[in-house]
């Protein structure tokens, strides 16, 4: 899928401002796939998003990059939905929650884990990139610490923080009864090796524990949303959980031999996973691994 294709070019939508900007949105189609009766996702630049419309209303999580806005507006409508009534954010990274100003101002009550209104507040670097303050319009007005439940639509629509991983504000979002999961970037298929963002409270061994316990939050029949990459199934999170698993245990047997991050990385733990033209190397991966493992370790450590 070309769109696919896209959200690689954007560098898994993490690449600059600079380089978002130089993207042409006016070039980019956004594609609606229907999982379910009232539940869709979208297919753009950026992250994935999650639609649940019908007569209580429309949700969506996350809403890609500003520009897009009027694109996402015109596909919502064109599944037969009304405006946006609620907006989820499954973390704060701009190519998530760079359409929430737009929506804010339309109206949408927006909604995310603690950390997110935080951390977009604040601003911050992301993969080296600054990501300026967002004006208070554009900030989640409904704050969470573990979650909340939508009734709506004849589903119930359950945001969970399971501890992060990506960030320290990830949520899954579950339809219980479409039996849908939006991962967030908590899991990307296909496209990347995982993106740990360190400085925004990301850690390897929290992602690892978050995907442990969504898994039982589905089964083989159920749709998931990854943060990028095409629809994916239950055995497609189990691979990444075991991709995962074997990283960390490399890293972990290396750290205990005394081995240095460049000794480590030298091993090449996560290459048989290394996607060409992924956002996130080998090496990387291996060294926020490293990282992550380290602060569990330090006693110091507020985990």
């Amino acid at each position: 899928m070309r769109v696919h294709l896209l959200v690689g070019a954007l560098a898994l939508g993490v690449a600059s401002t600079a380089s978002a900007q130089q993207t042409d949105f006016s070039k980019v189609e956004i594609k609606a796939e229907q999982l379910a009766p009232g539940v869709a996702v979208l297919f753009g630049a950026g992250g994935n998003i999650g639609v649940s419309y019908g007569p209580d209303g429309t949700v969506i999580i996350d809403d890609q990059f500003a520009p897009l806005t009027p694109k996402i507006q015109a596909a919502i409508a064109a599944l037969g939905a009304t405006p946006v009534k609620f907006l989820i954010n499954t973390h704060w990274h701009f190519d998530h929650s760079g359409g929430n100003e737009n929506f804010g101002k339309a109206g949408a009550l927006i909604m995310a884990h603690d950390n997110v209104r935080v951390r977009m507040a604040a601003g911050g670097t992301v993969a080296g990139n600054p990501t300026p303050g967002a004006p208070a319009v554009a900030l989640p007005v409904v704050t969470y610490a573990d979650g909340l439940k939508l009734h709506l639509n004849g589903d119930e629509v359950r945001t969970i923080h399971t501890g992060g991983g990506h960030t320290d504000g990830d949520s899954i979002v579950v339809w219980k009864t479409a039996n849908v999961v939006h991962m967030g970037d908590l899991f990307m298929n296909k496209v990347s090796l995982p993106f740990v963002d360190i400085k925004s409270g990301g850690n390897a061994v929290h992602l690892l524990a978050t995907i442990d316990k969504a898994l039982p939050l589905t089964n083989d029949q159920t749709k998931i949303i990854p943060g990028h990459g095409a629809m994916a199934t239950r055995a497609d999170l189990l691979a990444w959980r075991d991709m995962l698993t074997s990283v960390i245990g490399s890293v972990r047997a290396g750290i205990k031999a005394k081995k240095s991050l460049a000794q480590i990385q030298a091993t090449k733990p996560a290459a048989r996973w290394e996607i060409k033209g992924g956002f996130i190397s080998g090496d990387a991966f291996v060294e926020a691994v490293y990282k992550s493992v380290n602060a569990h370790a330090s006693p110091h450590s507020h985990h």
